[in-house]
């Protein structure tokens, strides 16, 4: 799943274009906000994913399902039309690599660090708070933070900040001394 929002050449070309007209229209904002409800959705959702991804599923259908999930979900115009273009154009499967590609721009346009910290158990409001402060010492600038949990990394953090990624999961840290001991 955490493959559905790797960088791709076409995300990127799709990305740009709905940036651009978010800009253009002073969307920015709400198209970003939408975009984020989305990814939470995808994350969430295998029956978005499977959507979006089927090959079974005509370009036509996945238009009218996620047309439906825009006004549902009460997505501002420019995104409720974005999504119905991008299936149109048969690349709903994309929709991960375009809000990759959105939230690049938007970081690289407004100067805003993003991170993205994964946990094997819900973060406390304080813990929240610390990795918060030490992303902050360590960044120069307070980070947008996003956290996520993910039960399969057993315990530890995983920070994903731009395109650098800090795993100290204990997942990771099993696999390295696996991996160590079959060396040896």
């Amino acid at each position: 799943m955490a493959d559905d929002f790797r960088t791709t050449e076409v995300g990127a070309r799709y990305a740009q274009a709905l940036f651009d007209l978010a800009l253009e229209t002073g969307r920015l904002e709400a198209v970003r906000a939408d975009l984020a409800s989305l990814k939470a959705a995808w994350i969430e959702s295998a029956d978005l994913r499977r959507l979006a991804t089927s090959p079974i599923l005509s370009a036509e259908d996945q238009q009218k399902g996620l047309l439906a999930i825009a006004r549902a979900a009460k997505f501002e115009s420019t995104t409720g039309n974005f999504l119905g273009l991008l299936a149109q154009n048969g690349r709903a499967r994309d929709l991960g690599a375009v809000i990759t590609g959105f939230e690049v721009l938007y970081s690289r346009h407004t100067g805003v660090v993003a991170a993205e910290v994964v946990s094997a158990k819900a973060l406390t409001a304080a813990q929240t708070k610390a990795i918060q402060a030490a992303l902050a010492s360590a960044l120069g600038k307070v980070p947008e933070m996003t956290a996520r949990v993910d039960p399969a990394i057993l315990g530890g953090l995983r920070v994903k900040v731009g395109s650098r990624l800090f795993d100290a999961s204990l997942k990771t840290k099993l696999d390295q001394m696996k991996f160590a001991l079959k060396r040896a």
